[in-house]
Order: structure tokens, then C-alpha cells, then sequence
């Protein structure tokens, strides 16, 4: 049973665990898993060790305690900086990160700790994106984000940066993983950024203190974005990318991957459209994303829907019988749309788009799902509605 780390020796062992030279995560994990605490695997000896499957010289390093030195200066310096050590065995953890081939041992996070038990989708594209990525993943992020999904991304620049902000300007949850420590911002210019998602989200990497943005870094990073998401939107990308790789890993971990289409003469296009001949879910707007979640994750976001309306004054009586009030979200728009939809027939999104000319399809598609999360309409397959009071 995960337990929380409680006192500041505990927490010494977990990052001198994490800070042993040459032990990668997944010979940690093996080791928790044998000896059960950090702890107790530095009370072992070499014999032991070695008999765990670790080389002679990886034993030696553990039973000598090198690491607890740099334990201490890492300690000091999250102390400095706000930061937590989540430990693979506190309950905390991201419950889905813990079921992947080689989870980190310790997350160092700054920020909102309790969104680590969010509903997330990673968001991830290239570097160098075209006013057309940028603008899609701007779009799809800030609808995915009100819809209570949590958006998990790299804060690189390009495709990473527009979602983190256009999450932040959603007023929503956003998860910043990072190739190197969190008291490093990597680029440079997202040094505003940073101190926004640490004050309004969660930054998380797995990489101790001070530890520099090394190339290499970020393959390893991007199994965290892929391993803490129920699902994995790719936006632009070149079929050798990172985002690819990032595909790769999640469809590795089973779970869902979508992309956006694009211009079938741009290299930025060649990764998602790839990964939609593939098999990936092609994605239009925010409800292609939804509709394909596990039945599980979309109770639950219906569920926290339902909480945030209450949470704001709505009682569950008007929740679920009276639609004008169920309706302040977006005030007329809901109003129309209830009065368009049937109880007895089923009307098409489209239907629903050409009749209501004046509104925009993504406003006629946000205030749709906030009315399904009210539990006064219910969304049937092929993009068709009725109305469920």
C-alpha cells in the first residue's frame, strides 16, 4: 500500500536513491519492489545487492552511500524553491505513470501538488510550427482544457508553449514536464511562463535540481507526458520528430494517440498524418478527442462537471430539471440550443451549425458538452443530440 513520505529522512533516501550514479529507473523500481523502502535497500549489502542483479560496481556504489551528500544539496535546494519529491510510493503519484515500463523512482514537482490526481492528455508538436499549428493547438488545448481535462506538455517552445497558454488563459489545469530540473527554465524566453504554471499549475520532472537541458533528456522526459495521460494529441510534427517519438511510447503504454491533419505539402504535416494513416484518431475539433476516452474517463469528467456547476451555486434539483438555470455557463446559447434539441429525435451537429448562423461551431460544440456534463443532453454516436429532461 503506497504510503506518503513523512519526515525529511525518508525523503534523504528516496533522492539518494535516485541520485546513485549509473541506477536507472527501472533497476530502481526493481529494488523498491524486492526491499520494499530506499531505506532498507541502502541497509543491504553488496551480496544482496548483487543478488537484486545489480553489477558488482552499481552494489558497491549503493552500499557506500556516495549519493547522500548530494541528497542533502538537493534537499536544501528544493527547500529554496518550493519543491516537493514525490515518491513512486506515495499515493500521490500518478496512479497511471506507476503502471508503465519504468516509471521514475522520485517526481520533483512545484506547483499545485493535488494535480497530480488530475485527468490529463499530453499535447505535444513540433519546435517550429506554422501559424496553422499554432492556432490548432491553441483552439484544441483551451476547449480540451474547459471540457476538465488537465493539458500535460513539455513548455518547449512552439506547439508545448501555445497549449500551456492557452490552457492558462482557459483559467484551466496545465502540467509542465521538464527535460531538466524544475529550477531550470529551458528556453530562456518562457521564463514568465514558468513562474505561471509553478504559481497556477504543476511543473514536474524527474531529473534532480539544477540539472541542465541536455538533448537527451527529453526522449526520456517524454514517456512521463505520454505515461501520466489518459490520451496523447499530436499537432504538428515531422515523422521523425519528437512528438513521434512521444506517439510511439504512448501507443507502447495503451494509450489512446489523436492528431491533427494538415497540409499534406508540409513537413510539419508528415508526422500526424502518418499517425492518422496508422490508425491514430484523426482529430477536428475538441469533441473527436472526448468521445474516444475510456468510458471510465468520461463518467468521470461528466462527474467533475457536475461538481464545478455545484461548486458554483447550482443546486442538483436545477442540474437536472431546469434547463434555463442549468444553462448560465453560456447563457442564450444553451437556451437556443435546448430549444432546438428533441427528446424524441435525434438532430445532427450539423443541423444544429447551419440553423444557429450566427454562433460559431466551437461555441455551439463547448455549450453542447457543458449541457451533456448537466446531464440535460446526451450526445449519441456520429455527432447526433437529443435532449434528455
Amino acid at each position: 500500500m503506497p504510503v506518503v513520505t513523512t519526515n525529511r529522512d525518508e525523503e534523504l533516501h528516496w533522492l539518494a536513491l535516485r541520485l546513485v550514479p549509473g541506477l536507472g529507473a527501472r533497476s530502481a523500481g526493481k529494488l523498491i519492489a524486492q526491499f520494499r523502502t530506499p531505506q532498507a535497500v541502502f541497509r543491504a549489502s553488496r551480496t544482496q545487492l548483487e543478488g537484486a542483479g545489480l553489477s558488482g560496481a552499481l552494489a558497491q556504489s549503493i552500499a557506500s552511500g556516495c549519493s547522500f551528500e548530494d541528497a542533502v544539496l538537493q534537499q536544501e535546494k528544493m527547500l529554496e524553491t518550493g519543491t516537493a519529491a514525490i515518491a513512486i510510493t506515495d499515493p500521490r503519484y500518478p496512479a497511471l505513470l506507476r503502471e508503465i515500463f519504468d516509471p521514475p523512482v522520485v517526481l520533483f514537482a512545484r506547483g499545485r501538488l493535488e494535480l497530480l490526481g488530475a485527468i490529463m492528455l499530453g499535447v505535444v508538436g513540433t519546435r517550429r510550427p506554422t501559424p496553422y499549428g499554432i492556432a490548432a493547438a491553441e483552439r484544441l488545448a483551451g476547449d480540451l482544457a474547459r471540457a476538465g481535462l488537465a493539458i500535460v506538455s513539455g513548455m518547449a517552445r512552439g506547439i508545448d508553449t501555445a497549449a500551456h497558454k492557452a490552457t492558462l488563459a482557459a483559467g484551466s489545469d496545465t502540467v509542465a514536464v521538464l527535460g531538466c530540473g524544475v529550477d531550470i527554465v529551458y528556453p530562456a524566453e518562457n521564463r514568465n511562463l514558468s513562474a505561471e504554471i509553478a504559481a497556477k499549475g504543476l511543473i514536474l520532472s524527474e531529473f534532480p535540481m539544477g540539472s541542465t537541458a541536455f538533448p537527451q533528456n527529453f526522449p526520456i522526459r517524454n514517456r512521463i507526458i505520454s505515461g501520466m495521460s489518459v490520451g496523447l494529441l499530436v499537432v504538428e510534427g515531422a515523422q521523425y520528430s519528437g512528438s513521434a517519438i512521444t506517439a510511439r511510447l504512448a501507443l507502447d503504454q495503451g494509450r489512446e494517440v489523436f492528431a491533427v491533419p494538415g497540409n499534406i505539402t508540409s513537413k510539419m504535416s508528415w508526422g500526424p498524418n502518418l499517425l492518422i494513416k496508422q490508425g491514430a484518431k484523426l482529430v477536428q475539433d475538441w469533441n473527436d478527442v472526448v468521445v474516444d476516452l475510456p468510458p471510465e474517463v468520461r463518467r468521470q469528467l461528466i462527474e467533475n462537471g457536475k461538481n464545478r456547476l455545484l461548486a458554483q451555486g447550482l443546486s442538483p434539483q436545477v442540474a437536472t430539471s431546469d434547463p434555463v438555470q442549468a444553462s448560465f455557463i453560456n447563457g442564450n446559447i444553451s437556451r437556443r440550443l435546448l430549444e432546438k434539441l428533441k427528446p424524441d429525435a435525434t438532430t445532427h451537429l450539423d443541423v444544429l451549425v447551419e440553423s444557429l448562423e450566427d454562433l460559431s461551431a466551437s461555441e455551439i460544440i463547448a455549450s453542447l458538452f457543458e449541457l451533456e456534463l448537466t446531464g440535460l443532453v446526451k450526445q449519441l454516436p456520429g455527432k447526433n443530440f437529443v435532449k434528455v429532461w
